[in-house]
């Protein structure tokens, strides 16, 4: 059981009220944290040191980088503590700053993975795309019953989108990259799908209306986002009671290089972390399959998540 007076000592200090409020909003690295506080490495590592040691908040590897997070277990972080960090806050000067420089971080994140993508835009046919896998999509399409309503978050060009508007009654593509939404709208307007949308659009929160698709489908996306979790919250929230969401992404593997090569955020998911954010989110009936490995190395494989959004 965590001691809730050393606790309440360390938010006593407004450089840690601020981290831990920061913290408890997004997982931040200590550059990124440098960032928004500006302040010294030095000084900041050793406030998290300090919380770490305590247990207020979590940290793991991404590369080069240790991300650090909010712990919101309440064995450590009850809500009582929470409700006392939240009025130090309104004491502390910097924290409306904070929130601004916070904003500005997270744009720069999401402009890094638009430009990837924007320099891919007409070229993803043509170039490797680690889990873009032919077998792992018609596996998906085999779950499929059109016609429906359907949701492509994190389209690309849209690709599988225009294979499903060949049966579908309306498929609407979002991507935050305005090449590739322009390049696949090109593409739809070619070939004549009437009913394929584009919408320029974050798959954390995408602009598609609540509870009005039958569909909500990521083939390879969920590994560019910045909060997974959020991503799925998201489907659950557009879609109808008793739709489906469908996920396509990595395995968990450790190529790094990855996260260069192809803009990856997280080095794929466990099964287990699939399953724990799709319950998370409110989903049932969650089945995942193991639906392609690689021959060549790293030998990538590409898991494929169902669940139910249960009719209230």
């Amino acid at each position: 059981m965590a001691s809730i007076l050393k606790n309440l000592r360390l938010i006593t200090d407004p450089t840690r009220v601020r981290i831990l409020r920061l913290l408890r909003r997004e997982e931040l690295s200590v550059v990124e944290l440098q960032e928004v506080l500006g302040m010294g490495q030095s000084r900041i590592s050793t406030h998290l040191s300090q919380l770490k040691k305590q247990k207020l908040v979590t940290d793991r590897r991404s590369g080069k980088n240790v991300i650090y997070g909010f712990n919101r277990d309440p064995g450590f972080f009850p809500s009582g503590l929470v409700d006392a960090l939240e009025l130090a806050a309104t004491e502390v000067d910097e924290i409306s700053d904070d929130d601004e420089a916070m904003n500005l971080v997270l744009a720069k994140r999401k402009d890094k993975a638009r430009a990837y993508f924007d320099e891919l835009a007409g070229k993803f046919g043509r170039t490797y795309v680690p889990g873009r896998s032919w077998k792992a999509l018609a596996e998906t399409l085999l779950k499929l019953m059109p016609p429906m309503v359907i949701a492509d978050l994190g389209a690309g060009e849209g690709t599988f989108s225009q294979l499903l508007a060949q049966r579908a009654e309306k498929v609407i593509a979002i991507d935050s990259s305005p090449k590739m939404v322009n390049y696949g709208a090109g593409l739809a307007s070619k070939h004549g799908y009437d009913n394929l949308e584009y919408r320029i659009g974050d798959i954390e929160s995408p602009p598609i209306d609540d509870n009005s698709v039958d569909l909500a489908f990521f083939s390879q996306a969920l590994h560019h986002a910045s909060s997974p979790l959020k991503a799925i919250q998201s489907a659950h929230r557009i879609l109808k009671p008793n739709g489906k969401i469908v996920i396509l992404d990595l395995l968990k593997h450790q190529f790094e290089d990855a996260r260069e090569l192809y803009a990856d955020v997280w080095l794929g998911f466990s099964e287990l972390e699939i399953s724990k954010f799709l319950e998370e989110s409110g989903f049932k009936e969650v089945e995942i399959t193991i639906v392609d490995r690689e021959t060549d190395p790293p030998n990538f494989q590409t898991l494929m998540a169902i669940g139910v959004k249960v009719s209230a």
